[in-house]
């Protein structure tokens, strides 16, 4: 499929998607929702992504006057069809997907900017970045599931200080808070996000799927669905080409070679 508002790259096993409108700090289209949509839909054989932005900015939150629906700022219905078609379920496929997704974010994360930020299982960020919830200064709220991803990230206190204060959250004040993996350097910061990738990349791919999903039902689940999902779960990875290469590594004394099967 080709594209016009992001990058997709192969290298391997490893996806590199790259938001690409500069000029706009990658503002969030939604042409560029769906695009991010449709590229986790095919990911094929890939078995880790990384999310990064061209330019200065990782991504600076919708573009209010490109939403196909109509401009949120002159029609009130327009938020919620460009969420509900364009947005959340962009977001979704992130969160859904059954590879690492490593976001590294390079300047700012605004608004679903953030949200697609944080949707990764690892969020790498510049020193120079940071991470914004700007909607109270124009009277809306938060979305893309940032209301979701905040508050069990950093807990109700700190989420609500993001939300209603409308605060930048710098990265290093991020990693302090637990909000993302790792504040990195500017100059590092694509080499340190593509080493963590490719080495998921050549991971136990279906233990790393099961874990994500185990991961999800403890966000919200009890302990007796997590107790049956882990054990549901070391069924299937138990039942891997992988579990049994890492066994026999570990028997052997040498590196497991994992090749996600």
């Amino acid at each position: 499929m080709s594209y016009e508002t992001i990058v997709v790259e192969k290298d391997g096993p490893l996806t590199t998607i790259t938001l690409n409108r500069p000029d706009r700090l990658n503002a969030m289209a939604p042409q560029m929702a769906d695009e991010i949509g449709a590229a986790f839909y095919d990911l094929g054989d890939s078995r880790a992504v990384l999310i990064t932005g061209a330019g200065k900015g990782f991504c600076s939150g919708a573009d209010l006057a490109a939403r196909g629906e109509g401009s949120a700022l002159q029609n009130k219905g327009g938020s919620h069809r460009a969420l509900q078609n364009h947005y959340n379920p962009a977001i979704n496929q992130v969160l859904r997907a059954p590879v690492p997704v490593i976001c590294a974010v390079n300047g700012p994360a605004a608004g679903v900017g953030c949200s697609l930020a944080l949707a990764g299982d690892f969020v790498l960020a510049g020193k120079s970045a940071y991470f914004l919830q700007a909607f109270v200064n124009i009277g809306l709220v938060p979305d893309g599931g940032s209301t979701w991803l905040l508050s069990r990230a950093i807990g109700r206190a700190r989420a609500t200080r993001m939300m209603m204060l409308g605060e930048k959250i710098g990265a290093n004040q991020a990693e302090d808070w637990g909000l993302i993996y790792k504040a990195c350097d500017d100059d590092a910061l694509i080499g340190e996000a593509r080493a963590l990738a490719h080495k998921l990349a050549n991971g136990p791919t279906l233990a790393y799927a099961t874990m994500k999903k185990n991961i999800a039902t403890a966000m919200d689940g009890t302990i007796t669905e997590v107790l049956l999902a882990e054990a549901e779960g070391q069924r299937l990875a138990g039942a891997s080409k992988d579990a049994m290469e890492g066994g026999m590594a570990f028997l052997q004394k040498r590196k497991p070679d994992f090749k996600g099967e």
